[in-house]
């Protein structure tokens, strides 16, 4: 990752957010986009870039087999998820086939942004942003953290996981008590929503200056 994409604009703030897999991340970008930034997540561009056609498409299937495949030609992305969230090595060949264009469209989204509006605040919601190095290229880093049983509990109503699956992705990842470490603000959401919201109403304030 080189440092042209986001040091290239010094004239603006540009935040990472990240946190866990069901830990609140998505509810706190919501707020963040509706209190007036601009969010580039990176989940909906991970699934840009493997459309049907594309070259991560083909390099996916080639790796995994077309079973990966829905009957639509898509991507499985849960059958992919159990696939590779099982086997470390697997999930690394995954992530270096998507992560470097996924860099790429983020990096044309932020110049899109900086084009169209004076001084923005963009705000990049990645799950990876700490273990991908992006993190370094932030002005500020959020870290939105639930504890594991929260996660797990989340990630079983949300998705229909059992217990021994939701406790394989949330390993997969890297545990929240060290992404904090990297953190200038920890928005806690192990309370009620109504909680969380306040605190990123906070720390939305503190970065822009408004009330």
């Amino acid at each position: 990752m080189t440092g042209s994409l986001i040091r290239s604009f010094e004239s603006r703030m540009t935040v990472g957010l990240t946190g866990g897999i069901a830990s609140g991340k998505s509810l706190v970008a919501g707020e963040l986009k509706r209190l007036g930034a601009h969010i580039i997540d990176a989940d909906l561009i991970s699934r840009e870039v493997v459309r049907p056609g594309s070259p991560a498409h083909g390099e996916i299937v080639a790796a995994f087999g077309p079973d990966v495949l829905l009957e639509d030609g898509e991507i499985d992305r849960k059958k992919l998820g159990s696939m590779v969230f099982s086997d470390p090595a697997k999930l690394k060949r995954l992530n270096a086939i998507t992560h470097p264009r996924i860099r790429d469209r983020i990096k044309e989204r932020v110049a899109e942004i900086e084009r169209a509006h004076p001084d923005p605040l963009i705000v990049i919601d990645a799950a990876l942003l700490i273990e991908g190095g992006l993190y370094k290229e932030m002005s500020k880093v959020i870290v939105v953290y639930a504890d594991e049983r929260k996660q797990a509990e989340r990630l079983c109503e949300r998705d229909g996981l059992g217990p021994v699956e939701a406790e394989k992705r949330i390993a997969s990842q890297m545990p929240l008590k060290e992404k904090r470490e990297y953190a200038d603000y920890v928005i806690d959401n192990n309370g009620t929503v109504g909680e969380t919201l306040e605190r990123v109403r906070e720390v939305y304030r503190k970065l822009t200056g408004k009330g």
